[in-house]
């Protein structure tokens, strides 16, 4: 039960009586019209901009529109005042039934309330992506979970997703990981190494060495570098990658498919790569020409030279971009382009990109070549992820003497928990610098917002066990409490905010999929689990607000099927974000 879609639908309802009637022209653009809550809670549980986006359009005073609109609005019984308030805004009072069919409604609907069916074809979300030449950091953590947790908000709100990663096993850095592999493979055999700049010098690649020792024993020894490169970097790549699947699965995250960039160019598929050129001439968007220098300093490894180039700029870039290099290979672009080409045959027409802060100038040239690929069907979000400040106590966390040059995010994982990375990682926008504090993020206090939704969620159970210790007679059940509690028990502002809030859920689980914000979740489960307790501690200084208090049964059932509501809230909302939702804390 959405109340904002239910009261957007009556006041265009009542928008269209004004047309019929003639007090408004006929042809008004009624889809600006929006509901939502007001700025200030004090002003009414709803608002609509209606007046405003259609004064000029109707030729009237929006204030003027507003009290004629105000007034149809009246003649609802669910709707006990409207009123006209700054430029034009509309506020609505509800009738308190509205909020008592809202509770009943998350009672009944259990983990369905609040799951929409959001317009809009297959999506594709590309997230994590980081390549297989070492562990992965919390850099490529925060991604990770932003990615899945934007994945759990679609799927939530109804598009069918298909969650991936792109694994870069294709390109010079996978050779300089074989190389640094081969050398570990050497060292497990009883030599002496010594790793030459440019080479991966980190400790994880020795578990690599070793499994290529056990596999192959000595006989790569003697074999000339062509030889045992190749089965070298599979070996090395498939053990990367199997370190990266146990990672992403120690922070709860999975992908539907894994997707080889070496496949583009070869395997079954053919070469996918060649036949994007061949579409994109065939529709005259590739042709042979001159770039022009990039402004300022020019950058060692530009060429003045005729180039294979992409019509890009007719798509919006800001300049036409290569395919070809100076040897006759694909760009990396190029093979972007086919990828990107890849999933749009795949069935999705709706395809994001989960990409470090350092690819921004990425964005432009990628959205240019979706646009042309898929003429205009398939539309490309890149979301870019800020750097990841690791503290303890305030102070920088040094470097892990394992990975060499960064802290490993399994070791983070380790310290800390899953719960506390993902939460903390998405209770913060993605294009935000983020500050994880290791000894802030496991203090159990307000200030640390994971565990005060957490203790939101496991308060709901402790108040359900007193009651079946107070009142040991009675059933506490969803269902019991969803067929008797009298809500009209409910009328403390405490326990309206909560109503209100738990009304709110659908429409900012729509909202926060529409606009692939996944913090807007973080935000309102702190902000209900917050209104829980705080109407809590109210019943320590008032015993009549009291969740559980046997001498007044009506009140206490009531308020039992509000908090069995406001919790399965949280319970929803932790799901989204890849959170446990536990019954007591430990």
């Amino acid at each position: 039960m959405n109340i904002f879609a239910l009261f957007e639908t009556r006041v265009r309802e009542a928008l269209e009586s004004l047309i019929r009637s003639g007090r408004l022209p006929e042809g008004l653009d009624l889809s600006r019209v929006l509901v939502e809550p007001p700025r200030d809670p004090s002003h009414g549980d709803l608002a609509t901009n209606a007046a405003l986006v259609l004064a000029k359009e109707a030729k009237q005073n929006p204030k003027a529109l507003g009290e004629v609109l105000a007034e149809e609005l009246r003649a609802d019984p669910r709707i006990t005042e409207a009123s006209v308030a700054g430029p034009g805004f509309i506020n609505l009072r509800l009738a308190p039934g509205v909020f008592h069919e809202v509770i009943r409604a998350a009672l009944r609907e259990g983990d369905a309330y609040g799951r929409g069916n959001m317009p809009g074809g297959p999506v594709n979300i590309e997230y994590v992506s980081a390549n297989p030449t070492g562990p992965m950091h919390v850099g490529h953590g925060r991604g990770a979970v932003f990615g899945d947790a934007l994945a759990n908000l679609l799927a939530a709100a109804g598009r069918p997703v298909t969650r991936e990663y792109y694994i870069n096993d294709a390109g010079a850095q996978v050779d300089v990981l074989a190389r640094s592999a081969y050398l570990r493979y050497r060292e497990a055999l009883g030599e002496t190494i010594t790793i030459p700049e440019g080479l991966y010098p980190g400790d994880y690649l020795k578990p690599v060495g070793e499994g290529l020792a056990a596999a192959h024993g000595r006989s790569l020894l003697d074999k000339p570098e062509a030889e045992w490169l190749a089965p070298v970097r599979r070996f090395a790549i498939d053990a990367m990658m199997d370190r990266i699947r146990e990672d992403l699965a120690a922070i709860g995250i999975r992908h539907d498919v894994f997707f080889s960039e070496a496949t583009l160019q070869g395997g079954q598929g053919g070469n996918k790569v060649a036949e994007l050129l061949d579409a994109l001439r065939e529709k005259g968007l590739v042709y042979e020409g001159r770039l022009p220098p990039p402004k300022g300093q020019l950058p060692e490894d530009w060429e003045d030279r005729e180039q294979t180039l992409f019509r890009s700029t007719d798509f919006g870039d800001d300049v036409d971009r290569p395919l070809l290099k100076s040897d006759g290979s694909y760009t990396y672009f190029a093979s972007d382009i086919a990828y990107h080409r890849d999933k749009w045959l795949r069935g999705a027409n709706e395809l994001i990109d989960v990409l470090g802060a350092d690819h921004g100038g990425y964005v432009k040239r990628m959205q240019a070549a979706v646009k042309a690929v898929s003429e205009g069907e398939a539309r490309l979000d890149v979301k870019l992820c800020q750097l990841v400040r690791l503290l303890r106590a305030g102070e920088p966390v040094k470097m892990s003497k394992r990975a060499g040059e960064f802290v490993t995010l399994r070791e983070v994982i380790d310290e800390v928990g899953r719960d506390a990375i993902r939460f903390m990682m998405l209770y913060r926008k993605n294009d935000a610098t983020l500050d994880f504090d290791l000894a802030k993020v496991v203090e159990q206090s307000k200030d640390n917002p994971v565990f005060y939704v957490q203790y939101g969620h496991a308060r709901r159970f402790s108040v359900l066990r007193q009651a079946r210790e107070a009142m040991p007679g009675d059933d506490v059940s969803r269902e019991a409490l969803l067929a008797d509690a009298d809500l009209s028990a409910l009328t403390d502002p405490g326990e309206i905010e909560m109503m209100r809030l738990i009304a709110q859920y659908p429409r900012v689980l729509e909202s926060a999929a529409a606009a692939h914000e996944p913090h807007r979740i973080a935000f309102y489960l702190y902000e209900t689990a917050s209104s829980l307790h705080s109407f809590w501690n109210k019943g320590k200084d008032l015993p009549q607000l009291r969740i559980v208090n046997p001498t007044d049964r009506k009140s206490t059932r009531a308020r039992l099927a509000l908090v069995e509501a406001l919790g399965g809230v949280l319970a929803s909302g932790l799901a989204v974000l890849g959170v446990s939702a536990p019954d007591e804390m430990r």
